[in-house]
């Protein structure tokens, strides 16, 4: 493995789709000069130049197992000083708040998590909602100042993306909002803070769009 490298950290905290977001990123990376590592180590996410945090099922037993494995404190100091993509639950997990087990999160973006309410609305070709979002949906760019956020680079507006999900963010500053989807009324589908980038979707299932995404994280100089 060549040691000058720059490395990559997908932190294993043991609830995140590891196999499929690092894969992806690994495609992503190709002729990057990055290497991509899964670790469940502290000491590799610090020496880490980026990092992706993936999450998937309950936040409270994701907020848990990031604590009993001892990486939160590596993760933060992560947030703190290098480009780190938050994805799915990894996305939530940033915000103050979740109403899913009225769980604290990491308190890295202010706002909350929420669940979709919406039972017996229909869509607009009369189906009803169905909980979770299960599917692809168009995400519209945030443009702040007249700019969409630079890991978007590429990536046409109004692209559609794979979700699953039954809770969603909702930053309380919308400056924080990177890309908004609709679904039973618009949510905050991407947010970004810093060198923070985080998706509700999952780029690791969003075919080449998705992977757009990760290659141009693995660029982004915030």
């Amino acid at each position: 493995m060549n040691s000058e490298a720059k490395a990559v950290a997908v932190v294993d905290y043991g609830m995140g789709n590891l196999r499929s977001v690092s894969q992806a990123v690994q495609v992503a990376a190709q002729g990057s000069g990055f290497r991509v590592m899964v670790t469940a180590h502290p000491d590799e996410v610090r020496a880490a130049d980026r990092v992706v945090l993936p999450g998937q099922g309950a936040m409270p037993d994701c907020m848990r197992e990031l604590r009993e494995s001892g990486l939160l404190e590596s993760v933060l100091e992560a947030a703190a000083s290098k480009p780190l993509f938050g994805v799915c639950v990894g996305m939530q997990m940033l915000l103050d708040h979740s109403a899913e087990g009225d769980t604290p999160g990491l308190g890295l973006i202010p706002g909350e998590v929420l669940k979709f309410d919406l039972a017996g609305r229909t869509q607009p070709d009369g189906s009803r909602y169905k909980v979770p979002q299960m599917g692809w949906n168009r995400v519209r760019q945030a443009r702040h100042g007249g700019v969409a956020h630079p890991v978007w680079a590429g990536v046409p507006d109004d692209s559609y993306f794979y979700f699953v999900h039954s809770f969603y963010a909702r930053p309380a500053n919308p400056l924080h909002c990177a890309g908004e989807a609709d679904y039973g009324g618009p949510f905050a589908a991407a947010i970004a803070r810093d060198n923070i980038f985080a998706t509700q979707f999952h780029p690791e299932k969003s075919a080449e769009h998705g992977l757009a995404l990760y290659r141009n994280f693995l660029h982004w100089k915030p």
